[in-house]
């Protein structure tokens, strides 16, 4: 198996590859194609793949193959581009575009980050929990830490288009592709009741940056290198100081990325204790975390919610129905890992 890797932007590639594509944890699919990217000094020509991938909205890690002696059972194709690719100072950058959707790949391991479906803002993945927090803080704004391409924002504004967003990202070059290709500039603009995401560039772990005035109601917190949780959040300091950023009785919700094996090998028991971020909230906020798993078809990732756990069936009224059943997930953590 051969680890995909992005060219250099002066380089140019191509080879036939199986694709696999893998649902954070699970092979889905595989394809076989042929991978080519242009130079980057020329305009970023449309690059034709032929195969199939499942792009529901999870964090999906790709892997290439070489296609010799390999025999895989054929699903359904469907095309997909690379419009854009490119090494930044912090990110492989990879666009892809697809009938359906439109997806951002990041690191030399090829997750996806972000994904704009072009018929439904849901995602089916753990960026719609995201927007199932307006409804238990206080008003106010509410801060994306690691906004990548807006998948969250998009959403969020759609179902509450009065919110007020604070979108932060490290990465300038990814957020000026993100208004190219994922349509961050129309979520610049306010929306008719006055909703509306401003960007800012910058290091949300400096203690000077992504803090505001009177603090965020919210901070939604997706944060994630080479497909792995940065290891600043797995340490109650970290989380006891951006508490520093938020208004009073307000709420973290964070992606909280896979859990560790369990005993037997697996992390199929759920325990919330499997996942070091969840441990590192509970160890700076006890008695006030709270914690879901999405199933497999989402992913498996872990979500967690600080402050008191809200009362699910008033918070579940208050969602779109899409989100009902999902809201009355929700349990807070205890000493026992349940």
């Amino acid at each position: 198996m051969i680890s995909s890797s992005i060219p250099y932007p002066h380089s140019l590639c191509s080879a036939k590859f199986r694709c696999s594509t893998t649902l954070h944890r699970g092979v889905s699919s595989s394809s076989l194609y042929t991978y080519s990217l242009p130079p980057a000094a020329t305009p970023p020509q449309i690059t034709k793949f032929h195969g199939c991938i499942a792009a529901r909205g999870k964090r999906l890690h790709i892997q290439l193959k070489a296609a010799e002696n390999e025999v895989e059972h054929e699903e359904e194709e469907e095309d997909f581009q690379v419009v854009w690719a490119v090494e930044s100072n912090y990110n492989h950058i990879v666009i892809l575009d697809t009938p359906k959707s439109r997806l951002l790949l990041l690191d030399s391991c090829h997750n996806v980050h972000s994904m704009l479906n072009k018929e439904s803002k849901w995602t089916g993945s753990y960026w719609d929990e995201f927007a199932t927090l307006p409804p238990v803080v206080p008003r106010g704004p509410i801060a994306i830490f690691g906004l990548g391409g807006g998948t969250a924002a998009h959403l969020m504004l759609h179902l509450w288009p009065s919110l007020q967003l604070e979108g932060w990202e490290i990465d300038g070059i990814l957020i000026d592709k993100s208004r190219e290709y994922f349509g961050l500039r129309d979520l610049e603009k306010h929306t008719r009741d006055g909703g509306v995401l401003n960007i800012h560039i910058g290091d949300v772990f400096s203690p000077e940056a992504a803090a505001i005035s009177g603090g965020y109601a919210g901070i939604i917190v997706d944060l994630f290198a080479q497909g792995k949780v940065l290891p600043q959040l797995q340490q109650a300091a970290t989380w006891l100081e951006l508490y520093d950023k938020l208004m009073p009785e307000g709420r973290f919700m964070v992606n909280c990325g896979a859990g560790e094996k369990g005993h037997d090998g697996s992390s199929t028991d759920g325990s919330w204790k499997l996942n070091a971020t969840i441990r590192a909230l509970f160890e700076a906020f006890p008695g006030q975390v709270n914690w879901k798993k999405m199933p497999q078809s989402a992913g498996e990732n872990y979500v967690a919610l600080t402050g008191f756990l809200p009362d699910l069936t008033t918070w579940s009224a208050a969602v779109p129905d899409e989100l009902n059943s999902s809201v009355n997930q929700w349990r807070t953590c205890n000493m026992h890992g349940s």
